[in-house]
């Protein structure tokens, strides 16, 4: 397991998570790994300052799989917004791994049947903040 890169994340965007994250049960999955990645963050920025290349709530990313070659593109989305095709939760490992991610960066997803796979970000197709849409 690799060290977990840094990573940057919007105010509103973790004040939307936390909400998120106080509304659940306790046992939820994947709460923990969320509290322990808005724990993690190394910036919180406005999101009129947040960089064009980072992962925010409702990013559209393509992203490669290395071992395979196989590229993905993923809409990061809140739990309520799941299930469509192309959509991951944050609440998800890979969602949740995802989360304030830059391009270029990688992330070790955690795959069915224990094993361990490396996702490079290759691009934000899409960040609202970038397209100036900061209700999403």
């Amino acid at each position: 397991m690799s060290i977990a890169p840094s990573i940057i994340l919007t105010r509103l965007d973790v004040q939307r998570l936390e909400r998120l994250l106080d509304s659940l049960d306790e046992g939820t999955p994947g709460i923990e790994a969320l509290q322990a990645e808005l724990d993690r963050a190394e910036h919180v920025v406005g999101h009129e300052e947040v960089p064009a290349g980072v992962v925010t709530m409702n990013s559209r990313v393509h992203c490669r799989e290395e071992s395979s070659g196989k590229d993905y593109h993923l809409t990061l989305v809140y739990p309520q917004d799941a299930g469509a095709e192309g959509t991951v939760s944050v609440l998800a490992p890979v969602g949740c791994a995802l989360l304030g991610l830059q391009v270029g960066q990688h992330i070790d997803w955690p795959a069915p049947g224990g094993k361990t796979l490396k996702l490079t970000l290759l691009e934000v197709e899409y960040q609202p903040e970038a397209a100036g849409e900061y209700n999403q």
